[in-house]
């Protein structure tokens, strides 16, 4: 009789442990995969602010030197990501292949310029800055015209503020119901031993003493959970990688290691500080409030 009532205590107990590391590993894998999804819808807002062009149109009095040294100078300078030289007998090709017929049989001459298709940092494709870079690039007196869409400029990043805040607004959402969630299934599992904390108290035990088992544990259970978690993020970043490659998902190594670095150490915080705060509640009742 004692030992069915023994393997039955020892089933709930693995069942309770098993429940609250289940709990950990999906919050912590929501909160994960958010953080990754942050890290990489910023590269991707990146990628699309650097893939709008500035180009800049050179008279046709440029000679070869003015052209070279118009690119060391994008080379040197501290905005440009990277910038193509398009000669005009290159764009008149291009223009013939796009339209099927030579323009140039018509007019004569070849009547387009000198060109440079500069790609900015993400950081400068904003509207003051992308304005005061081409006011610095008008400056040169063999600079024919400046284009680029601003438009597009504008609505990209009133689009990237929308969507940063509506993400930095369910981050927070996420983050409070985490807590909540690891808090709750820890407070369930140290309830069922509120009679053996307030036992160990009645017979002399001190708080620290009666604390240090429930930590411990909890600790151990939050590092499951964190460990279960980052190796189900890991194997979704190579599955994205693998079944999309053009996105790069995995190019930020260092940016990725610090998110699953981050799902560990929430996990080991929250769990400690949830038991300690419930252990010393525990501690706290009267015998009579247990019931």
């Amino acid at each position: 009789m004692s030992s069915s009532f023994d393997n039955f205590q020892k089933r709930r107990l693995i069942s309770s442990y098993f429940s609250v590391v289940l709990s950990i590993f999906l919050v912590l894998f929501l909160l994960g995969f958010l953080g990754l999804f942050i890290i990489n819808s910023n590269k991707l807002a990146n990628d699309f602010r650097e893939n709008i062009a500035m180009t800049v149109f050179f008279k046709n009095e440029a000679n070869d030197s003015i052209l070279k040294g118009f690119g060391n100078e994008l080379k040197a300078s501290y905005f440009v990501k990277s910038y193509d030289f398009v000669a005009k007998d290159a764009a008149a090709k291009q223009h013939t292949d796009i339209i099927g017929e030579d323009f140039m049989t018509f007019l004569g001459e070849n009547p387009l310029q000198n060109s440079y298709d500069i790609h900015l940092k993400a950081n400068y494709v904003v509207k003051d800055s992308i304005a005061k870079i081409e006011t610095a690039l008008r400056k040169n007196t063999m600079v024919s015209d400046i284009v680029y869409d601003k438009q597009l400029v504008n609505l990209v990043n009133d689009n990237i503020k929308k969507v940063s805040s509506w993400i930095l607004i369910i981050s927070s959402f996420l983050a409070i119901i985490a807590v909540l969630l690891i808090n709750s299934s820890l407070r369930l599992s140290i309830h069922s031993n509120r009679f053996i904390i307030k036992t160990m108290q009645m017979v002399g035990a001190t708080k620290s003493f009666i604390r240090k088992p429930f930590l411990m544990r909890s600790v151990k259970l939050g590092m499951a959970g964190a460990i279960l978690a980052v190796f189900a993020l890991i194997g979704v970043l190579i599955y994205v990688e693998n079944s999309f490659p053009n996105l790069g998902i995995l190019e930020d190594k260092a940016l990725i290691g610090i998110v699953l670095a981050g799902v560990l150490v929430i996990g080991i915080l929250i769990t400690w500080l949830s038991t300690y705060l419930a252990t010393q509640r525990f501690l706290n009742l009267r015998t009579d409030d247990l019931y």
